[in-house]
């Protein structure tokens, strides 16, 4: 299959712009409706997360263990997505900015769910404006799959299917943020909703 052609880096830097500030307003909103009372999070031994083999953006093979002693904070999502994807990876990246030192104990990871176009030569430019410190994967349909399967994940194809939908389709796709332990088990997840200042806040309680 021939390659596929990433957004431009003059666009990612538009998207970025545009995410910071859109993450700013959600944040205030956020803000809004929880003052006053406690963050509603997801806790305990819940069964989501488990052995995934994937590519990152660099060509490297990398499975779950690579990451065995940090946390991890887990996204999936897509280069071409207009919205959710690049507000997401800019409230992450705020956030993690905000915790200092304490981001040093923690892997963002960004798992593709459109790997035909997501190659590791697309996603390097994509998440290079988001900062160096996320890891992007990518893989065949069936290595996605599976690792949508153990994070209890979804994805659906939009716009068309099979070899013959071209570029031109969008992916819906779960939204949320899991934060995995030092062991890769669940302990809590986020969305862009919560904004940098929040899941800053919490993350600062948790990390260990």
């Amino acid at each position: 299959m021939p390659a596929k052609t990433s957004p431009s880096l003059a666009l990612m830097s538009i998207l970025l712009a545009g995410a910071v500030a859109a993450g700013s307003l959600l944040w205030g909103l956020g803000k809004i409706r929880r003052e006053g009372g406690p963050i509603v999070v997801t806790t305990g031994e819940a069964e989501i997360g488990g052995p995934f083999s994937l590519i990152d953006q660099n060509g490297i093979r990398r499975s779950d263990q690579d990451f065995r002693g940090r946390y991890m904070l887990v996204f999936f999502g897509f280069t071409y997505c207009p919205d959710i994807c690049p507000t997401t990876l800019a409230v992450l990246s705020a956030a993690l900015n905000d915790i200092g030192p304490l981001a040093e104990d923690i892997v963002p990871i960004f798992i593709s769910v459109d790997p035909e176009r997501d190659t590791p030569g697309n996603l390097k430019p994509y998440l290079a404006a988001f900062g160096s410190q996320f890891v992007g994967l990518t893989g065949t349909r069936e290595e996605t799959d599976n690792a949508v399967g153990v994070y209890r994940a979804y994805y659906r194809i939009v716009g068309g299917e099979g070899d013959d939908r071209g570029d031109d389709y969008l992916v819906d796709h779960t939204s949320i943020i899991y934060l995995m332990d030092r062991e890769g088990k669940f302990v809590t997840n986020y969305d862009l909703n919560m904004g940098p200042g929040v899941i800053a806040a919490d993350l600062r309680k948790r990390i260990r």
